[in-house]
């Protein structure tokens, strides 16, 4: 199992090819670009492909090492385990209860989105590439110079 952006370890090993798989939110762009093979699925706090398992950020995480508990040992011994850490979260219990991040958002003029880590980017700091007449905005030189390597992998075509 991988927690957060650990998924790209997976994939990288080719442990994810052909396989659903999740990773914390501001990589989903970033993770279907270098593994087209995989399917990205947005807005889970974990996805169980059977013998291999990825969460989104630190706390889904947690939710998925619980539902391997319960896998394993029953929804009981899960929850005494929760209660034992005090954790009060409930991801792990609905996998796609991550609905906040389940779709891609929309870069506009007044809140531009890096193409790479979809995090909202201020225009007036940002880097900034113009491509097929679109400017687009990058929240670091290091994700400029992964979209202006290989931009097609982050423009809707």
């Amino acid at each position: 199992m991988s927690v957060c952006t650990g998924s790209f370890l997976l994939a990288k090993a080719g442990l994810l090819s052909g396989k659903a798989a999740t990773t914390h939110h501001n990589a989903y762009a970033l993770f279907a670009a270098d593994f087209p093979d995989v399917s990205v699925q947005r807005g889970a706090r974990f996805v169980d492909a059977g013998n291999i398992s990825t969460s989104g950020g630190l706390t889904s995480g947690i939710d998925l090492a619980l539902h391997v508990v319960e896998r394993y040992f029953g929804r009981e011994v899960a929850q005494k385990t929760a209660t034992a850490l005090e954790y009060q979260g409930l991801g792990w219990t609905d996998p796609n209860s991550n609905v906040a991040f389940a779709k891609k958002p929309v870069s506009t003029e007044d809140h531009p989105i890096c193409p790479v880590c979809e995090m909202e980017v201020d225009k007036k700091t940002a880097p900034k590439e113009v491509y097929r007449g679109r400017t687009y905005y990058f929240c670091s030189e290091e994700d400029k110079k992964r979209f202006d390597a290989t931009p097609d992998r982050f423009v809707a075509k």
